[in-house]
C-alpha cells in the first residue's frame, strides 16, 4: 500500500464536534429551553438591586448558579453587559465561563451584522476559541446580505460554533423588510432561511446554521421546513408567545425548535430556589417538543 494514500488530513482529524450535534446531544440531555440573562435595568430594580457593576455581577452570576445545570442552552443579551464598559464585558466573560463550566451551551445574542474584515473581527471575538468571549453560538443580522456574513459562517464551521441569523422577529417593525417581496416572488424571510438551508443541506443529525423566528409572528410568510437546522425562537411569556404558538408554527420541526424565555423566569428572583423553580417550569412546558 502507498504509504502516501494513508495520510490524513490533521485539521479535519481535529476538527471539534459540530454545534449541531452538541445542541443536538444537550436537547435530548436538558429538554429545549433556551434560558436568558438579560440584566436590564428594570429587573435589576425588580430584584431590588442598584443598577451599577456590582448588581450587574451579582445577578448573571445568581442565573448561572440557579439554572445553567438545568437549560442546554444560556443565552446573555450582551448589550446589557456592555453598557457597564470594559468592566461590564469582563463580567461578561465571567457569566460566560461559569454557564459553559455548568454544562451549559451559551448563545450570545449579539446581533452582530457588518461586512469583511469587519465582520471576519466580529467572529474572532465570538467564535474563537482563543477569545476570552469565545461562546457556542451567536446571533447575527442578515440585512447587509447573507453573503456579508461568510466569515462568521467559516469561522463558525472551522472551530464547531453556531449561527442563528434574524429571519422572522417578533418586534413590530420586523415586517417592512422581513415580509417584503424579492423578484422571484419569495419574501426576504425565506431567502435567509433558504441560504441557511443550503448550509445545513444533508448534514445528521442537525445543521448548525439556525435562524431566529419569533413566537409572536402570527401567520408565517416563509417555508420552514426544510432548514435542517435549529429555530431560536424568541417571544415567549412577558411578549406574548405561547407554547399554542410554536406547535403552530412550527409543525414538523418541534424536534429542532429552541424555545428562548427571558423576563418570565427572570422576574422570579432574586432568590436562588424561586429562580430554578420558574426555570424547571419553563423546562417542563416544553417538554412535548422532545416528544
Amino acid at each position: 500500500m502507498n504509504p502516501a494514500s494513508e495520510v490524513t488530513d490533521p485539521e479535519a482529524t481535529a476538527r471539534p464536534a459540530s454545534f449541531g450535534q452538541r445542541l443536538s446531544t444537550a436537547l435530548e440531555r436538558r429538554g429545549s429551553l433556551c434560558l436568558g440573562i438579560d440584566p436590564h435595568a428594570q429587573l435589576l430594580e425588580q430584584w431590588r438591586l442598584a443598577d451599577d457593576l456590582a448588581s450587574l455581577e451579582r445577578f448573571a452570576l445568581s442565573c448561572v448558579e440557579a439554572f445553567a445545570d438545568l437549560a442546554p442552552v444560556i443565552k446573555p443579551q450582551s448589550a446589557f453587559f456592555e453598557r457597564f464598559g470594559s468592566r461590564g464585558v469582563a463580567v461578561l466573560e465571567r457569566t460566560i465561563a461559569a454557564a459553559r463550566a455548568a454544562g451549559a451551551l451559551v448563545l450570545l445574542d449579539v446581533k452582530r451584522g457588518d461586512i469583511g474584515s469587519t465582520m471576519a473581527a466580529y467572529a474572532q471575538a465570538y467564535l474563537d476559541p482563543s477569545s476570552d468571549l469565545a461562546v457556542d453560538a451567536i446571533t447575527l443580522s442578515p440585512y447587509l446580505g447573507v453573503g456579508s456574513l461568510e466569515p462568521a459562517f467559516e469561522l463558525a464551521e472551522r472551530h464547531g460554533a453556531g449561527v442563528f441569523t434574524l429571519a422572522l422577529t417578533s418586534n413590530k417593525e420586523g415586517p417592512q423588510v422581513q415580509h417584503a417581496r424579492l423578484a422571484d416572488g419569495r419574501t426576504v424571510a425565506q431567502s435567509v432561511i433558504d441560504e441557511l438551508a443550503a448550509r445545513n443541506a444533508g448534514v445528521q443529525p442537525l445543521g448548525s446554521f439556525g435562524v431566529v423566528v419569533g413566537a409572536t409572528i402570527g401567520d408565517s410568510v416563509a417555508q420552514l421546513g426544510d432548514l435542517n437546522g435549529p429555530f431560536l425562537v424568541p417571544g415567549i411569556g412577558a411578549q406574548g408567545g405561547t407554547a399554542a404558538d410554536v406547535r403552530r408554527i412550527f409543525g414538523s420541526s418541534l424536534r429542532a425548535v429552541l424555545p428562548s424565555v427571558s423576563r418570565e423566569v427572570l422576574r422570579a428572583g432574586p432568590g436562588l430556589p424561586a429562580l430554578r423553580a420558574a426555570a424547571e417550569r419553563a423546562v417542563e412546558d416544553f417538554l412535548f417538543l422532545r416528544g
